[in-house]
């Protein structure tokens, strides 16, 4: 896969994506969101590919944000098209069956949070600093900022950092459940690739429909919740990846998953 904007490398059923314009602060214009999404359909009917990670190129920046120099003079109607957009996009990351990771690298404000709120796991370098800023714009969150951090970290927390327009450094957004993990920045792609072998190394199947099962879940009251989860358990049992993993506990050794 060749991108204008992106970089992305295959290493042992990771991809890595890399957000690549870095005199724009790894800024989300319109090529590169359509770059983003066409990747995203790529890895999810590639079979070879069973982790996603994101990451900014250079060392200042995850994504400082969409592009404000393209987006200034954007009619009301362009505007709501080019929000579609990043929506559009940010669902395909969000549904994508495999576990994607956001490895930040710096800033990730605005349209950069929102792409890191699109990922199940956020791996914070201790330079990253989060932020809605788009009040100090005269605008709201686009990308599904309103939507997505709320679930996230609360609705309090979510109205003062979008109200305010905050940035907020990597240890709060540890102690607020924004970022999963803290690392220093030189180790955060090594941590975020060691992460994603761990994940391989799972049944595949099973990490799947584990992540079907709480994305679709919390849409649904707690009792359909169990019931869907129930469902998607029960399906597990029709692969031979649950033979192999049962057996291979029961046999002490360790399960050779093949993803059927």
């Amino acid at each position: 896969m060749t991108y204008e904007n992106l970089l992305v490398e295959i290493e042992n059923g990771t991809a890595i994506v890399t957000i690549n314009r870095p005199k724009a602060m790894n800024a989300l214009n319109e090529k590169t969101l359509i770059e983003l999404q066409d990747a995203f359909v790529n890895f999810t009917a590639d079979d070879v590919i069973q982790v996603i990670i994101i990451t900014g190129s250079g060392e200042k920046a995850f994504v400082a944000g969409a592009d404000i120099a393209a987006m200034q003079p954007l009619t009301a109607l362009e505007a709501r098209q080019f929000a579609k957009l990043g929506h559009q996009v940010m669902r395909h990351i969000e549904a994508c069956p495999k576990p994607v990771i956001a490895a930040i690298n710096g800033f990730a404000l605005g349209g950069g949070c929102e792409l890191a709120l699109g990922c199940d796991i956020r791996v914070a370098a201790e330079n990253a600093r989060f932020g809605q800023p788009e009040v100090n714009l005269g605008v709201i969150p686009g990308f599904g900022g309103t939507q997505r951090l709320a679930r996230l970290i609360g609705k309090g927390r979510a109205m003062e950092l979008i109200f305010t327009g905050d940035m907020i450094d990597a240890v709060e957004a540890y102690r607020i459940g924004l970022a999963n993990k803290i690392v220093p920045l030189d180790q955060l792609l090594d941590t975020s690739k060691k992460m994603a072998e761990t994940i391989i190394n799972k049944g595949p199947h099973a990490v799947r429909l584990a992540k079907e099962a709480i994305r679709n879940g919390l849409e649904l009251d707690l009792e359909r919740a169990n019931q869907y989860e129930a469902e998607l358990f029960g399906l597990c049992f029709a692969t031979t990846d649950q033979k192999e993993g049962m057996l291979a506990f029961l046999e002490k050794r360790q399960a050779k998953f093949k993803g059927k």
